[in-house]
């Protein structure tokens, strides 16, 4: 999951930018530990020791590719601060969640099938059944509410498992995605997505059925033999 920061408040002292002067109360990143700045940081409520402030600091070395000699003030920093959790996690802005950024670090530990609630398995199965049917079989990105039912299943879900979570289900909305395929072009041959589904192709189609022949293979599901 993608995320937008604006860190234009770091952008003096760059190469080639305007001279001018520095606005009150800022200082360079490389007078962050000094004794009068840090005193700043404190009166101003900012503890310097939580991982939401070591977070954000550790955000703006990488946005600033380690040029100390960049700008920053208090409220940017107190700002920043509130898109963390406790242990310095990042909040997703749409869904008020942490554990839902993905970074180089996190990538390879994603792809991994886990235990997800029975309820968000159901909803997504009801879900994908009613757009295949509505949609005619189109993968329609600007109706879809697909992301609803993710973002209700990482309510259920520890913040340190969102993400596989989310790979988890994704494995399991393709495996019904499929089943539906397989379920029209069996009920007629000739079928192609972007018809009207044959009537009743579906009716004997249930999540029970689908999953019964899925099989754990390494982090992805396969088709029992």
């Amino acid at each position: 999951m993608s995320r937008i920061i604006d860190y234009s408040y770091l952008f003096q002292g760059l190469p080639g930018a305007a001279k001018t002067a520095n606005p009150i109360g800022s200082f360079q990143l490389s007078s962050l530990n000094s004794p009068s700045v840090q005193a700043q940081l404190k009166a101003a409520g900012i503890n310097t020791n939580s991982k939401q402030y070591k977070a954000v600091i550790n955000e703006m070395m990488q946005a600033s590719k380690g040029n100390k000699a960049m700008y920053t003030n208090i409220q940017a920093i107190k700002n920043s601060m509130k898109s963390y959790d406790k242990d310095g996690d990042y909040i997703d802005p749409t869904t008020g969640l942490a554990g839902l950024l993905l970074t180089e670090e996190n990538a390879a530990s994603r792809k991994r099938i886990i235990s997800i609630p029975e309820s968000s398995k159901e909803e997504m199965f009801n879900q994908t059944k009613k757009e295949f049917l509505r949609e005619n079989g189109i993968l329609n990105g600007d109706t879809t509410r697909r992301s609803d039912v993710y973002t209700n299943m990482y309510r259920k879900v520890t913040k340190n498992d969102r993400l596989a979570a989310g790979y988890t289900m994704q494995q399991y909305e393709r495996a019904y995605r499929q089943a539906f395929l397989s379920a029209a072009r069996e009920a007629d041959p000739t079928w192609e997505i972007g018809r009207p589904i044959p009537y009743g192709a579906l009716d004997n189609i249930t999540r029970e059925s689908v999953e019964s022949h899925l099989q754990k293979s390494g982090s992805t599901f396969n088709q029992k033999a």
